[in-house]
């Protein structure tokens, strides 16, 4: 399991992407479980994304946002970056 990022973890702007990404889920019906299947990415990893622990590499934001049928461009305009 991944552990938060020391220098990152609970930042704004981590903090506002995880908001954003469980807001998507959310609205798509989809549980944390399955975005993480669809996305390709463990799940306890998403849960730390959503959290605004993790500092998110563009493939893993790419693979999120494709699997919530969005674009990263999107994704990022409504965390509000």
């Amino acid at each position: 399991m991944a552990r938060p990022s020391p220098t990152h973890s609970g930042s704004k702007e981590l903090a506002a992407l995880g908001k954003a990404i469980r807001g998507l889920r959310l609205e798509t019906g989809l549980s944390q479980e399955a975005l993480a299947d669809e996305a390709g990415i463990d799940r306890s990893y998403m849960g730390g994304i959503e959290r605004g622990e993790h500092n998110v590499a563009l493939i893993n934001l790419v693979k999120i946002a494709k699997a919530l049928e969005t674009t990263t461009a999107e994704l990022l305009s409504k965390a509000k970056l």
